[in-house]
């Protein structure tokens, strides 16, 4: 408490109510209704009803955020291409990560018989991956080619990791030969993802809208986890029950018919990987980030003839 400055809160400001309803009540509906295709189908009444009510919840969301006083989401923030690129990068890379994590454990578990311990520690290289990459790429790319070529690179490279994965999944894949290898290679790429899009989130914003915008990162993350799970959970049972319905109910026709479902989902989120580089690379703006104001200018200098009287006889006292 000592440290921490202390500002009066400004008694103009009041929440943004609106706003708050109509974000919140169109990501139950978008979520919701990519849950309820599981059961009910892609074309069923309560799936499109419910999808197409969270989209026109979410657009109206965005016409008020336009005309209230004192906004959730300044629309400046987003509409910003740096900014904005990052964003969608860490929203739809969040879908990958989730993808991995869920449908893998399934596998490990499930089909290889790992432990839980066993499978934690399986996914420990894919981590260290994550961290060395998004060190190098924040510390070290960033400052030279921008995050224009790195993000939608690290999309790729992660797609490319997930793609291994969709095209040598079976009913005994060896984890040295393979997975690691996936794992390593999709770690890398989103680390580098993260790296890079973390730090342009927050490129150029006052103090007014730095906290907003650090708070959007993580609600791109939870946001991108939810409709990434929700969607691709759908996928997969889909995929579950018409190679059931296909094969037959024996226990090896149920065996293949898991890992059928665990490959296309990591194929669904290699190409929504693949898509998203090239949307991050339309959106995202050519150039390294400049330095905030006043962080790397030179110090001015002033001249005799730009200097006021006054200044000009106390320096030469």
């Amino acid at each position: 408490m000592r440290l921490l400055a202390s500002y009066l809160r400004d008694p103009g400001v009041r929440i943004d109510w609106p706003g708050t309803v109509l974000v919140v009540a169109g990501l139950v509906e978008v979520v919701y209704g990519l849950s309820e295709a599981d059961t009910a189908g892609w074309g069923a009444l309560a799936t499109v009803a419910l999808l197409a009510a969270g989209v026109v919840l979410l657009a109206a969301f965005v016409l008020v955020e336009r005309r209230v006083a004192h906004p959730l989401l300044p629309l400046r923030i987003v509409l910003n291409r740096f900014r904005g690129g990052a964003y969608l990068a860490i929203g739809l890379s969040a879908i990958g990560i989730f993808g991995i994590f869920l449908f893998l454990t399934y596998y490990l578990q499930l089909t290889l018989a790992y432990s839980p311990v066993k499978s934690g520690l399986a996914f420990l290289p894919m981590i260290a991956a994550v961290v060395a990459a998004s060190t190098t790429s924040s510390g070290v790319l960033m400052p030279r080619f921008g995050p224009r070529p790195l993000v939608p690179a690290g999309m790729l490279i992660a797609a490319g990791g997930l793609s291994i994965l969709a095209a040598r999944l079976g009913l005994r894949t060896s984890y040295l030969d393979w997975i690691l290898p996936a794992l390593l290679l999709t770690g890398a790429g989103l680390g580098v993802v993260f790296g890079c899009a973390l730090n342009t989130a927050t490129y150029g914003t006052g103090a007014a809208d730095a906290g907003v915008a650090a708070a959007l990162v993580n609600t791109n993350q939870q946001v991108g986890g939810s409709i990434g799970t929700a969607l691709l959970n759908t996928l997969a049972a889909s995929a579950l029950t018409s190679y059931v319905l296909t094969h037959g109910h024996g226990p090896l026709a149920l065996a293949e018919a898991a890992v059928h479902s665990y490959v296309v989902a990591f194929w669904v989120s290699a190409a929504i990987l693949a898509g998203s580089a090239v949307v991050c690379g339309l959106v995202l703006p050519s150039g390294t980030l400049a330095p905030a104001a006043g962080q790397a200018a030179p110090p001015a200098t002033v001249t005799r003839e730009e200097m006021t009287r006054e200044e000009m006889s106390a320096r030469d006292r």
